[in-house]
Formats: structure tokens, C-alpha cells, sequence
């Protein structure tokens, strides 16, 4: 993966740009968890985990996501790598860095939120649609910038950020289906992105079992996608 601009100044020091995880290289698929409480979480993430999927973002939008991180990461341990979504705020993204995030997701383009990941080696993805967004993401230092809303756009929208941005990485956000996943990887995305239409009902009593088959199904799709982009 290239990235020309891999040092980044934060006015004062040469920061490196932190680097997506093996686990999300190995199965580019990033599972969006929202529940009641966050005590509802490990069973969802075994079942996830079960069928490849294995970088998972735990959303602030749900309760008690700060207190029981810590026990999370311990106990999936370093196959599974979790990580804190929905950062709106500088402090929120240092408060999941303190208790163990593996990467921060933002919904939004917020540089403060960018520095303290990057400046603690931290893999951070803001949102952003626009270029001037994504840009700005990106020389602040993300890992690579969200594509949010992505259904807005399409998968053909790489190809033209990638004209005057040729070494933007993207993971493209919201509205994904299953069956999308793979467009998405084949016009170079980083990674896919994908809440309900991975999760389903699972947070709602629902088979977990399905889900787990639903984690091979898109693992599976974009493992394919990967390797036919790797052909051309």
C-alpha cells in the first residue's frame, strides 16, 4: 500500500502515520456494534469472530462502552481486534485510548481527534464525504479516512478521489449490504465497514449462529474481491 506522505507534522514533531492492523489487512471487514449496553457484546463478537470477521467497533452511541473495554480486550486477547467508534470529541478519543482501543472511528472530521490518535500511535478513521473532508483527514494523519454516508456515493466515487488524491486510503461507511462489500474492495478500498445488514437482529435475541454466517459470507466475498483485485 502506498502512502507518500507518511510523516505528519503536528506543528512541532514528525509524527508516523499509524498503520491499519494485520487482522484488518488479513479480512478488511470492520463489524459496527450498537446494543442496548455494552454488556451485551462478547456473545456478538465470539459469533463475529467465528466467521472471520475480527476488527470490530464498539459505537459510543451505546452505554458502558469506557468501563468494560478493558475486560473486552482481555478477553478476546489478540485475535480480535476492538475498537471505539462514534468519537465526536478530542476527549472522548483520549478516554478510549486510555482504556485500550486498538483504533478510533469518527463519524466526523475533527483534526483534535486526529492528533491524539496519531500522536499516540493509535489507527484512527474519520468521516468525511466531501474531498475537502477526506483531505483534510488525511494530512491530519488518519490511517485512512470513512467514506459516510458511502450509499450516498458508490463504490465508483474512489476512482474519482483517487485522481487528484492518488494515495488516499478510504473505508467506506453506511448503507453497505453484503452483497456491496466486494465493489467496494475492488475499486481499493482499504476495508468495508458494515453495521446492520452484518450484525441483523443479534443484538435482538436472533440467531447467532446466522451471524456467524453472515461473518464467513462477507469474509468470504471480499477474500474473493481482494484476489481479483490483485489480478488486474
Amino acid at each position: 500500500m502506498a502512502i507518500r506522505d507518511r510523516d505528519v507534522s503536528n506543528g512541532t514533531t514528525t509524527l508516523q502515520r499509524p498503520a491499519p492492523s494485520d487482522i484488518l489487512l488479513a479480512n478488511p471487514v470492520v463489524a459496527v456494534l450498537r446494543a442496548g449496553h455494552a454488556r451485551e457484546y462478547a456473545p456478538v463478537i465470539a459469533a463475529l469472530a467465528d466467521g472471520g470477521v475480527r476488527a470490530i467497533e464498539l459505537t459510543l452511541s451505546t452505554a458502558g462502552v469506557f468501563e468494560l473495554l478493558p475486560g473486552l480486550i482481555r478477553d478476546f486477547g489478540d485475535d480480535v481486534e476492538i475498537g471505539v467508534g462514534t468519537v465526536t470529541t478530542a476527549e472522548e478519543a483520549r478516554q478510549a485510548i486510555d482504556a485500550g482501543t486498538r483504533f478510533l472511528v469518527t463519524p466526523v472530521t475533527d483534526s483534535g481527534i486526529v492528533s491524539a490518535a496519531v500522536e499516540r500511535g493509535i489507527p484512527v478513521y474519520p468521516g468525511g464525504l466531501t474531498p475537502t473532508e477526506l483531505l483534510a483527514g488525511w494530512r491530519a494523519g488518519a490511517t485512512a479516512v470513512k467514506i459516510f454516508p458511502a450509499s450516498t456515493v458508490g463504490p465508483g466515487y474512489i476512482a474519482q478521489l483517487r485522481g487528484p488524491f492518488p494515495d488516499l486510503q478510504v473505508i467506506p461507511s453506511g448503507g453497505i449490504a453484503i452483497e456491496d462489500a466486494p465493489a467496494w474492495i475492488e475499486a481499493g478500498a482499504l476495508a468495508v465497514s458494515l453495521g446492520g445488514p452484518l450484525v441483523g437482529d443479534a443484538f435482538k435475541g436472533g440467531d447467532l449462529g446466522r451471524l456467524t454466517l453472515r461473518a464467513e459470507k462477507v469474509s468470504r466475498l471480499v477474500a474473493d474481491a481482494l484476489g481479483a483485485r490483485s489480478a488486474r
